[in-house]
């Protein structure tokens, strides 16, 4: 029987952590509760779930509707295209099963690349090799989680590029509507039709957006400062995820913005933030001064989770009178100053 194949490649990065991850895990099991009701999908789709970012990996490798189980989303740090799509093409290149004289191979795989930020590495090679290699063959639609993502780059990979403008619960739950249609029409389609289309998109959330505008070369995704803390109890690793806002100030006389990253939440990770990470120290930092709101530790409950050993490390306290920074294991007293510092910050 042919199948086919739909592959998910979704960006994991930091940025990532909090509602969105959340969104999207509770997304694909939305899309597959659908397509276990929907026969031609049954006949045809298989399903692969793919993460990158410092590293990538197979979440779940290609399967049929039937036999899929929605997994746990992991969170790492960076954002490495290049990876994920080397780590696609490898995929592709190991499971699709091509057309010979003697019988007929699957039907041109679909990706939904999904991804709310700015590449950290260098994906020049990644993508000439995917246009190349992949390109003709495949039916790849780029999707920008909200306006951080480079559009020119995303345009650079496929002429389907879309926006989702707001990542609300309704918002989302209305993307992930249409992908399910996508999928469906496809699947549906399929024999009788050797085009790719997609579902309408009728949503102001959700447009086609411009692949002309100029590419961006940031190697870290201002859109979001993130933070990585231990728990001085546990040891546990956690996030703290500030979101960009623009703060009105008067100077001179004069309305003007200035930058500001609010407090969106700290989180828990585990052992595979390690394992999706690159380890990239590019030593960037972000001053005290430009982050509002700090979390309670999410693993033990501290009260702060915004102490700074000397060594760098951020962790939490509570009330003792001796902490111990679970990064070095220094000893020492904190107490609160004014002004700001410069603490590191992840790639997000």
């Amino acid at each position: 029987m042919r199948r086919l194949p739909i592959y998910f490649l979704i960006d994991v990065s930091e940025s990532m952590i909090g509602d969105p991850i959340q969104q999207v895990q509770d997304g694909i099991a939305t899309i597959i509760k659908e397509l276990k009701t929907d026969p031609a999908a049954l006949e045809t789709v298989w399903i692969s779930i793919l993460v990158f970012a410092g590293e990538a990996k197979t979440l779940v490798p290609l399967q049929d509707v039937i036999s899929f189980y929605p997994p746990k989303f992991p969170i790492g740090s960076g954002t490495s295209l290049s990876k994920g799509l080397g780590h696609l093409m490898h995929e592709l290149s190991q499971n699709i099963v091509k057309t010979t004289a003697e019988t007929k191979g699957d039907w041109k795989p679909i990706i939904f690349l999904l991804t709310d930020g700015v590449p950290t590495d260098d994906t020049t090679k990644a993508i000439e090799e995917w246009n190349s290699k992949w390109k003709k063959s495949s039916n790849l639609v780029s999707i920008s989680v909200g306006s951080g993502a480079d559009i020119g780059l995303l345009g650079k990979l496929s002429e389907n590029v879309l926006k989702l403008e707001n990542t609300d619960s309704n918002s989302f739950k209305a993307f992930i509507a249409w992908v399910t249609a996508s999928i469906k029409t496809s699947s549906e389609n399929v024999d009788s039709n050797s085009s790719f289309d997609l579902a309408k998109v009728d949503t102001d959330n959700l447009s086609t957006i411009d692949i002309t505008k100029k590419d961006r070369k940031e190697i870290i995704d201002d859109n979001f400062v993130v933070l990585s803390g231990m728990c001085q109890n546990t040891t546990k690793t956690y996030l703290m995820k500030y979101e960009k806002r623009i703060e009105p100030t008067s100077f001179a006389g004069v309305e003007i913005g200035t930058k500001a990253y609010k407090l969106n939440g700290a989180f828990l990770v585990d052992e595979t933030y390690k394992e999706l990470s690159d380890g990239k120290k590019l030593n960037l930092t972000v001053n005290t001064e430009e982050l509002i709101g700090v979390p309670t530790c999410p693993s033990c409950g501290n009260q702060t989770a915004f102490a700074v050993c000397q060594c760098g490390q951020i962790h939490c306290i509570g009330n003792e009178e001796v902490s111990t920074c679970p990064g070095c294991g220094n000893k020492g007293r904190y107490t609160s100053g004014s002004g700001g510092f410069d603490v590191n910050r992840t790639l997000g």
